[in-house]
């Protein structure tokens, strides 16, 4: 590893120290790795969506919007190879250690009992599709956050890698594979990404009906719901991408933005998608709401860059992990629909669970 790549983590690992809100992050399919240092630990909310800044929004509306202005922050990078995070696996380090908290059986008779209700739900016809998810909670020593970061960026080279810490808020950290929305110069673009497999080495594979029906309820969504604020929309057929140890279905969507001030409607119209939230939103809102018994708090809401260089770049927070008190709580989830077959429901959230067990362990 090269000295300036050393120096770079050392800095990273300095901020972690500090206590001062920060976020370090590599987009999808590029090597810079940037950071954002906030220089007080004063909690700043998104006030306006003409602010730019680093923002970290939560899943439901009225969580608290966190933002890192550009005006309050350092901010330094560097370009990080995969031999550079190579080098540091090879040096010999003490193995995490990982106590679940609740016995996986309670979990998994609770999370089949909630699909099963869901699915009751949706027969009635008041919804197409719902996303019903999870916490997973591991007690764990000797985990050493710099070193499951760069594990993220080796493992995940075409998803959102980042690790966020404010101390009103907590540390979080992730590799999502899911863009919310960029925007740049009035272009924009955005995702349809549903549908769940292990890889298993080509993203040449079959997908059930149940799954392409899922992931036509996001396209279409999306589409509806762009009409007043895009034009000139064009849409990729449907195609499978791998994250990691799985694949999806994802179909790209982009377009031009009516006017300057559409970004906010824009933003407010897909979040949250049908990938995290179902269809109609605001049923789907609803019934998790009342019915998944915990907060999400920013698992399944959004962060990213917003109108920096004059580029928003907005990703949907998922594949996360929050670390607080030697507690990991891993956030997993799937989406229900009248097809959906609660036991396999379960076994989904388990692939989805164990690939961030793996990354902490």
């Amino acid at each position: 590893m090269s000295k300036e790549i050393i120096a770079f983590f050392n800095e990273i690992e300095g901020v972690l120290s500090s206590k001062l809100p920060f976020v370090a992050f590599r987009k999808p399919d590029e090597e810079m790795v940037g950071v954002f240092m906030q220089q007080t630990k004063e909690l700043h909310e998104l006030k306006s969506y003409n602010e730019a800044g680093f923002v970290f929004v939560p899943f439901c509306s009225q969580g608290k919007k966190v933002i890192f202005p550009y005006e309050s922050c350092n901010y330094f990078s560097a370009s990080v190879l995969d031999a550079d995070l190579l080098e540091s696996d090879k040096m010999e380090r003490e193995q995490p250690r990982f106590i679940a908290i609740e016995e996986l059986s309670d979990l998994k008779e609770k999370h089949i009992s909630l699909v099963q209700k869901c699915v009751d739900f949706i027969k009635t016809k008041e919804a197409k599709k719902i996303v019903l998810s999870r916490k997973e909670m591991l007690q764990y020593g000797n985990l050493n956050v710099l070193n499951t970061f760069k594990k993220m960026l080796k493992i995940y080279k075409n998803a959102f890698v980042y690790l966020w810490f404010h101390p009103e808020i907590g540390l979080w950290m992730g590799a999502t594979p899911e863009k919310l929305l960029t925007s740049f110069e009035g272009n924009f673009k955005t995702m349809a990404l549903a549908g769940t497999q292990k890889y298993t080495g080509t993203t040449n594979v079959d997908w059930e009906i149940k799954e392409k029906k899922e992931q036509q309820y996001v396209t279409e969504f999306i589409l509806e719901n762009l009409k007043e604020s895009v034009e000139n929309m064009e849409v990729t057929e449907p195609f499978t991408v791998q994250a990691g140890s799985l694949v999806h279905i994802r179909t790209d969507i982009s377009g031009k933005l009516k006017s300057a001030n559409s970004l906010e409607k824009l933003i407010n119209a897909l979040h949250p998608t049908p990938a995290v939230c179902g269809l109609p939103k605001a049923v789907a809102e609803a019934f998790i709401l009342q019915n998944e018994n915990y907060d999400r708090s920013y698992y399944s809401g959004y962060l990213g860059e917003l109108n920096l260089n004059e580029r928003t770049s907005l990703f949907v927070n998922l594949r996360c992990v929050e670390l607080e008190n030697n507690l990991a709580s891993i956030y997993v989830g799937g989406g229900i629909t009248a097809d959906s077959i609660p036991e396999n429901e379960w076994e989904e959230t388990v692939s989805k669970a164990e690939v961030m067990k793996k990354v902490l362990s």
